[in-house]
């Protein structure tokens, strides 16, 4: 390296990523966007990387790795991004495993043991394990998106820790890259020590202090786990590698340890006056050997039902603190015996025991959230972490939670807590003042720290150190343990080149911040965002990286996050486009601007499906946002030619039903097709709606107003689509609600939602379209009317939209009460429907799913004896977004994994879809024909 490019920085990153590219090309991208995005975790903290890369193979870590040693550049790895800590970013390059390297190699049942690549996610890993009746032991609650290296990496537990163990517990051998490049066999046992040259002189001389200092309890994770070296331990390097976080080399696979599943685990909950009471009673019931303990407090129990409904969370024994009692049993019966008898021996007041089944089930789902909906306090205050997951010894666990509860109200800062209290350990995120600097969080925690180890504790119980705590460790560690810990890393990497700034030499806690850097953005004429008081920053921060949004939830019954399951790219999930969003915010990488090119590429796959509204825990709603940037974006200035013509869709329809016969012959002629859906900024694989020779106002049905006097009331609302394209729908609607005993009136004509222009962005023409509906509706809903819809994206936008874009209308929270689906209306009337027992497949639409919930249609279908399979997730059409051009092949793959592969799975099965676009999808792609439920029930009715 000649002197000019040692002295200029920019050369000299660049000559590192020509170099780069040169040997592993496209896997490199130093786009501004990736960057961008790969710039935080699930942390407070916030590093350019230079440039990330996605290996396919042990010899592209190992190439990378090389090269940028040559050019003393830091390497950061990363799996999920889920590190609540800072673990995962860092300056140099950032290696992320989970888009190739992702497999399960193998699993042997004999050996209880499986082979994994650094990426692969645990859950894939759990499933691998399934057939043989094996798990992974400790389970983090992120266990549908973390990797094995991230688990690796920050040594993780999770409730059944108590059980399993820890991660470092669990590992038999790793195949290790050191930040000297040597490749090593990291294991146990006589000769282990030797794979690292001047590792067994190393423990000879720090015998003393690895034997005093490390180990002293399960959860003494911060720092690294040094007394895995001792002979009287094994010599087991594999275990001392594990949570190193990155910064003693790099794993290139893993030899796991599995274990058996217990076979029906039974539920005992606890009751107490509070959280510190449920812990003094965590060593009486230790001797039971409960597979998991785990902590509840009635704030966050109190979020979880104003999050997620009443109905979300089971009947509770009495108290303000629980603990979660997993006991294990060869049979139900055997582990409801066990678990009483836990019960007996504890010191509650009240309790109740569970079998295995649904209500065991959503008692651990509140916990799994927990991480997300903690990222608020109990009055709505975002919270941070920081002190996240804080440890100490069982028996010392209440005396520390009065002190940190007594701590908290002294700095006037207050959190959500929880954790697997049979452990020691505690999460809490506190609500540090992070828009104001770090100041404040500083002050905490170098007073909680102290807290923590005047108790015994560790600093860190799970999450590792990261950037957060690292600098944190004089206070439980001595000179020299410290001093051992920069040894031995300097074995391993002496070049201090594999994430710098963690445990060893560690950066400044509060360095880096990411919330500091973000400007206030208050609401103007676009949303209102009123769940946030108005303030657009605090919106945006409501993601805190958690990552649920990475996972596939289909098999869960989710639906968040189309676009990632299709491309699998971070800047298409639902935490990269609001991590772009907190970009533009902040400003000097991105543009400070709405039209920053960088945000528009990151929201431009965003389906506006809402899921992310239901599915993830923080409640972010990534359609309000992209509506919003495409709002602010075209003020006054010329618009994509799309949002001219599907953003005004239901106007167009109007003027195209006259002359319906010449659109439909325009359609069956491909050239021309083609030319009309160019022109209309479409796909031209797309094909073109065909028009009815009447739309439903103008065919006139006889059914039109009929009903019985005296009936419930309904204003029936036909929306643009049904009417200019499905008329069919509106009149078996009518239909139905006729012999339901209904009063029915039909809405006005230009009564409309506005949800093209919504999704286009166009908001000042959708309230004045809303403020018309009210006009049309309202004065029905006042004489006693119920609307109901039929499109299910439209009532999702008079329930949920309207409010936000007429926060300041009375009228509006009083149309939005009073708008119900066909199913919510029946079942609320208490209608028994006609007997059709039909194979039906469902596709709910995303906006029924994440506004409405699905559960009124479950119980109609129910009713009426049909066997019935849902599809969960996105069909890939989304109103606008499949039929825009550049959208196509995202469009059908999301497809073609969800409802059409259900659909070729189980064939004799009829499709139900509520959703035009729904509707339109499997037609379009499979030539499947789809009902409405109101179709299903109208030919139920007619005896067919």
């Amino acid at each position: 390296m000649d002197a000019t490019m040692a002295d200029d920085p920019k050369a000299l990153i660049g000559a590192f990523l020509d170099a780069l590219r040169g040997q592993l090309g496209e896997l490199v991208d130093d786009s501004s966007a990736t960057r961008a995005v790969y710039s935080t975790d699930a942390s407070n903290y916030r590093i350019i990387p230079q440039a990330v890369l996605m290996p396919r193979s042990k010899s592209d870590v190992i190439t990378a790795v090389g090269i940028a040693r040559a050019h003393n550049v830091p390497v950061t790895v990363r799996g999920g991004g889920t590190s609540c800590a800072g673990n995962a970013v860092g300056p140099g390059l950032v290696i992320d495993f989970s888009r190739f390297l992702n497999r399960v190699l193998s699993v042997d049942p004999e050996s209880s043991t499986a082979v994994v690549e650094p990426g692969a996610v645990l859950s894939t890993l759990q499933s691998e394990a399934l057939p043989f009746g094996l798990r992974f032991g400790p389970d983090p609650s992120t266990a549908t998106r973390c990797t094995i290296g991230g688990l690796i990496g920050n040594n993780a537990c999770g409730p059944h820790g108590l059980s399993y163990g820890r991660t470092a517990d669990n590992v038999v051998s790793m195949t290790w890259l050191t930040g000297s490049g040597e490749v090593i066999t990291a294991g146990s046992g006589d000769g282990a020590l030797t794979a690292v040259p001047g590792l067994e002189a190393f423990v000879s001389e720090n015998l003393a202090v690895l034997r005093t200092e490390f180990g002293r309890f399960g959860r003494q994770i911060s720092g690294y786990s040094l007394e895995h070296l001792l002979p009287e331990n094994g010599r087991n390097l594999a275990a001392a590698l594990t949570g190193t976080e990155g910064s003693c080399g790099i794993l290139l696979e893993a030899t796991v340890r599995l274990v058996p599943r217990a076979p029906a685990p039974a539920l005992a909950v606890l009751g107490y006056r509070d959280m510190a009471t449920a812990a003094d009673d965590v060593p009486n019931l230790l001797p039971f050997h409960p597979l998991a303990l785990e902590g509840l407090g009635a704030q966050l129990v109190d979020v979880v039902r104003r999050a997620h409904g009443g109905a979300s969370v089971p009947a509770l024994p009495a108290g303000g603190g629980w603990l979660l009692a997993e006991v294990g049993g060869a049979t139900s019966q055997e582990a409801v015996e066990a678990a009483r008898k836990l019960v007996a021996s504890s010191a509650t007041a009240d309790a109740l025991v569970l079998p295995a089944g649904p209500e065991a089930t959503r008692l651990w789902e509140i916990r799994a959230d927990g991480a997300g909906l903690a990222g608020r306090t109990a009055d709505g205050k975002q919270a941070w972490p920081g002190w996240e997951d804080s440890a100490v010894p069982p028996e010392r666990l209440g005396d520390y939670l009065r002190g940190l509860e007594a701590l908290m109200a002294e700095k006037e800062l207050s959190g959500l807590a929880y954790g697997h209290f049979g452990d020691g350990c505690v999460h809490v995120r506190i609500d540090f003042p992070l828009d104001a600097g770090g100041a404040r969080m500083r002050g905490f925690l170098e007073r909680a720290a102290a807290l923590a180890a005047e108790h015994g504790g560790s600093l860190s119980g799970e999450h590792g150190d990261g950037r957060a705590r690292s600098e944190l460790l004089p206070s439980m560690y001595s000179p020299e343990a410290l001093r051992a810990m920069e040894a031995f890393k300097a074995l391993l990497d002496p070049e201090d080149l594999m994430n710098p700034g963690v445990v060893v030499r560690p950066a400044p806690l509060d360095a880096d911040l990411r919330r500091p850097r973000a400007r206030r953005l208050r609401a103007t004429d676009g949303f209102a965002f009123a769940h946030d008081g108005g303030d657009i920053t605090e919106a945006v921060h409501r993601c805190v990286g958690v990552g649920k949004c990475r996972a596939d939830l289909r098999d869960q019954g989710g639906f968040m996050c189309p676009s990632y399951t299709a491309t699998r790219e971070e800047k298409d999930s639902t935490r990269g486009r609001a991590r772009m969003l907190q970009e533009m915010l902040n400003g000097g990488f991105v543009t400070e601007d709405w039209s920053s090119p960088e945000l528009h590429e990151a929201l431009d796959l965003c389906l506006s499906c809402k899921a992310c509204a239901n599915d993830c825990p923080t409640g972010i709603d990534m359609a309000m946002f992209k509506s919003e940037t495409l709002h602010q974006t075209y003020k006054g200035r010329l618009r994509p030619l799309s949002h001219y013509t599907l953003g005004r869709l239901p106007q167009w329809l109007r003027l195209a039903g006259p002359v319906a016969p010449l659109v439909n012959l325009a359609g069956r002629i491909p050239a021309l097709r083609r030319v009309m859906a160019t022109m209309m900024g479409s796909d031209p694989r797309r094909s073109l709606p065909t028009l009815p020779p009447k739309p439903f106002r103008r065919s006139r049905p006889e059914t039109t107003g009929k009903g019985q006097a005296g009936g419930p009331r309904v204003l029936l609302w036909v929306d643009s689509f049904s009417d200019a394209i499905d008329p069919d729908v509106p009149r078996d609607a009518l239909d139905v609600l006729a012999a339901a005993g209904c009063d029915v009136e039909i809405a006005s004509p230009g009564a409309c939602c506005g949800l093209t222009l919504i999704s286009t962005g166009q908001l000042t023409a959708a309230r004045a379209k809303l403020r018309r509906t009210l006009e049309l509706l309202l004065p029905h809903v006042r004489d006693g009317r119920t609307v109901v819809g039929i499109e299910p994206s439209c009532i999702a936008t008079l329930r949920s939209d309207l409010v936000e874009l007429l926060p300041d209308d009375p009228r509006a929270a009083e149309l939005s009460r009073s708008v119900r689906t066909v199913a919510e209306f029946l079942t609320s009337i208490g209608w028994t429907p006609p007997q059709a027992a039909e194979k039906l497949l469902v596709q709910p639409h995303c906006h029924h799913y994440s506004v409405m919930g699905y559960d009124a249609d479950q119980a109609l279908l129910q009713a009426m004896g049909c066997d019935v399979e849902t599809s969960a997730g996105c069909c890939g059409l989304a109103g606008n977004f499949g039929m825009e051009k550049g959208h196509y092949e995202v469009s059908e793959k999301i497809a073609q994994t969800g409802i059409l592969a259900k659909a070729s799975a189980a064939p004799d099965r009829r499709i139900l879809a509520d959703g035009f676009s729904c509707r339109t999808q499997v037609r379009d792609l499979a030539g499947l024909d789809s009902r409405h439920l109101v179709q299903v029930i109208a030919e139920a009715l007619r005896g067919r």
